[in-house]
């Protein structure tokens, strides 16, 4: 029982690290697509709306896409 506990206390730790890696990548992709936004120092705020809009599309394209799976 005792080997069994240690093997499940284990694997929820390797389980726990590689959620925050994931959680980490993801979070530091989307920071990159709205520092990409920030940098581009749009002329308007139609031309600002425009990028932040095309950015939630792909955020919900990956939602749909990761709901699929």
């Amino acid at each position: 029982m005792d080997s069994s506990g240690a093997f499940i206390k284990e694997y929820q730790e390797r389980f726990d690290r590689k959620l925050k890696e994931n959680e980490i990548a993801l979070l530091e992709h989307w920071k990159g697509q709205l520092d990409k936004i920030v940098s581009m120092r749009p002329d308007s705020i139609a031309s600002l709306q425009m990028q932040i809009r095309k950015t939630t599309e792909m955020m919900a394209n990956r939602i749909k896409i990761l709901k699929k799976e």
